[in-house]
């Protein structure tokens, strides 16, 4: 995991193995079963139309009782079909 700062806020650099761990160190049930499902369609829908991948992301994040904006989920979607590292952007 890395950290930087950018002109939009700090921007964290998660792996889809780090992602789990950082979500387990934050203590958060809620989003280990996110992180458990992002993981789950990682492996699954790489290669996917992110258009499949997208409602499958939202429902995930609706059962963890995450909040994402549609941008944040679409750039989620993008990056399982392009089986690219995740960046988690908090600002």
């Amino acid at each position: 995991m890395r950290l930087r700062k950018t002109t939009m806020g700090n921007m964290i650099t998660v792996d889809r193995q780090g992602l789990g761990r950082s979500l387990t160190q934050w203590g958060d049930v809620y989003g280990a079963s996110y992180q458990r499902d992002f993981a789950s369609l990682a492996r699954s829908h790489r290669g996917r139309p992110v258009a499949e991948i997208l409602p499958l992301l939202g429902r995930a994040a609706d059962s963890a009782r995450l909040v994402f904006a549609a941008a944040d989920l679409a750039e989620q979607a993008e990056a399982i079909s392009a089986g690219t590292p995740y960046e988690l952007h908090i600002a």
